[in-house]
């Protein structure tokens, strides 16, 4: 009999799944890319006008697993989704609550929201298992998305180019490079909602699992070896994520092939956008998981940017 998944304490209500309130850790404060700092070092944060170090978006996803777990057992390990829009940031130190809204009667996808104490939205998307009838938060929202005009720090970037594949593995003790400066078993350390699935082997496939927010650090793992076309140094930051199991669960020490595919580029008043939808493979070549991420980079952020937008549109539009 395999151990039990999760020990959180859930409030069930007739409509929804409610999660305790938790303090998540922030744990990329040394995280560097293009030689510079990110958006989690407090002081590249302040300059851009945040209080200070953010915490990255799928360090919430942890506080969802045992919603889904309740509501769905096993088939949440092998064919769980989240998919989220990041409403906005949270900083160490503040609490935060996951919410799961049941599905309808004969339906496998609901609501989930993220909240702080004070009712600001951290993030809004939907939660599923399998193959849902409707479309996904992100599937719907990347249906409704305006082409990126005047790109300047995405000038150069393509939609429909992809890298080519990459081989990732993720074990207890692995530092996770310069974009995550971290090991698992670190992380494990102070994870809002530990598992003993996460572990050991005490669970129905005889292996340690990895943790969906782990998975965005296992599939980002190796971007950065072959990186978009971007000007920069700027700083980016996740706005949307969705991380889905096919396959599942992804284990521990094993080894995965990676690939990504620029599918959208937009834009809005303060970012240039780029998509991405990681696909994952396994050593037979079927895909067992995907995740589209969208790395919004701030145009404030690269020093060129109203200098280089002149000398490409002119001031039209600005």
């Amino acid at each position: 009999m395999a151990a039990h998944a999760f020990d959180t304490e859930i409030t069930e209500t007739a409509e929804a799944l409610i999660g305790p309130w938790r303090q998540p850790r922030q744990m990329l404060q040394a995280q560097t890319y293009d030689a510079h700092a990110s958006i989690h070092d407090d002081t590249t944060a302040q300059k851009l006008g945040f209080k200070g170090g953010t915490i990255e978006g799928p360090t919430h996803f942890s506080q969802f697993a045992p919603l889904g777990a309740r509501l769905w057992g096993q088939a949440w390990f092998e064919s769980g989704c989240l998919s989220a829009h990041y409403r906005s940031v949270c900083y160490e130190g503040e609490e935060v609550q996951a919410i799961l809204s049941k599905p309808l009667p004969g339906t496998s996808q609901c609501q989930i929201q993220m909240v702080k104490r004070d009712g600001t939205e951290v993030l809004r998307g939907t939660a599923s298992v399998g193959e849902p009838q409707a479309a996904t938060a992100l599937e719907a929202r990347l249906g409704e998305l305006k082409p990126l005009a005047d790109p300047v720090i995405l000038r150069d970037v393509k939609v429909a180019q992809t890298s080519k594949r990459q081989t990732v593995r993720m074990a207890f003790d692995q530092n996770m490079g310069d974009l995550y400066p971290f090991s698992l078993r670190q992380k494990l350390a102070v994870i809002t909602e530990n598992s003993p699935y996460y572990s050991g082997a005490d669970n129905p496939w005889g292996r340690a699992v990895i943790p969906m927010e782990m998975l965005s650090v296992l599939f980002q793992y190796r971007s950065k070896d072959e990186p978009l076309p971007t000007k920069g140094p700027a700083v980016g930051l996740f706005a949307d994520q969705e991380i889905r199991l096919i396959k599942g669960p992804l284990f521990v020490d094993e080894a995965y092939d990676v690939e990504r595919e620029v599918v959208a580029l937009s834009g809005s008043r303060r970012t240039e956008s780029a998509w991405m939808r990681t696909r994952v493979f396994d050593k037979t070549g079927r895909v067992v998981a995907t995740m589209l991420l969208n790395m919004a980079t701030l145009k404030e952020s690269y020093a060129r940017y109203e200098e280089e937008y002149r000398q490409l549109y002119g001031d039209t539009g600005r």
